[in-house]
């Protein structure tokens, strides 16, 4: 009869290493790893933060960035009224300002659509009429 209880308990045992990996497993899927995105994002988004852009700290200041450096930013947090914070203190970024590198690529981009737009116009004026361009003509010659 022990030899019975004996066997019986190891089994058990393995079940629960299994289960216990198993709850690991799950907890790293469902809280780790998403914790660990989220901080990534974050930081990301502290290092691409630069001088105009309005911010809003992880303590609820809305303000706009005056300068900033590897450690702490400067904020304006009303006309004349500027504070210095930790650049960890940047909760979110509520308006990006236009950067130099950003107004270049839109330039770029700008001159394609007008590029574009002058083969558009171009093909409108090559316009042929069709029978239907005549059928719209026509209640409108009688009219006159």
């Amino acid at each position: 009869m022990i030899s019975a209880a004996s066997s019986q308990s190891s089994g058990s045992g393995l079940y629960i290493y299994l289960l216990m990996a198993l709850i690991f497993v799950g907890f790293y899927f469902f809280a780790i790893r998403p914790q660990q995105k989220r901080r990534r994002e974050t930081e990301s988004m502290q290092r691409a933060a630069g001088p105009g852009d309005e911010i809003v700290t992880v303590g609820g200041l809305y303000g706009t960035i005056i300068e900033i450096d590897d450690e702490t930013a400067l904020l304006e947090i009303a006309p004349d009224v500027h504070a210095r914070y930790a650049r960890a203190a940047i909760g979110k970024v509520v308006n990006r300002a236009e950067h130099e590198e950003i107004e270049s690529e839109d330039e770029e981009v700008d001159d394609e659509l007008v590029d574009e737009v002058d083969e558009v116009d171009e093909t409108a004026d090559e316009h042929t009429p069709t029978p239907a361009d005549d059928a719209v003509s026509e209640p409108d010659k009688k009219s006159r």
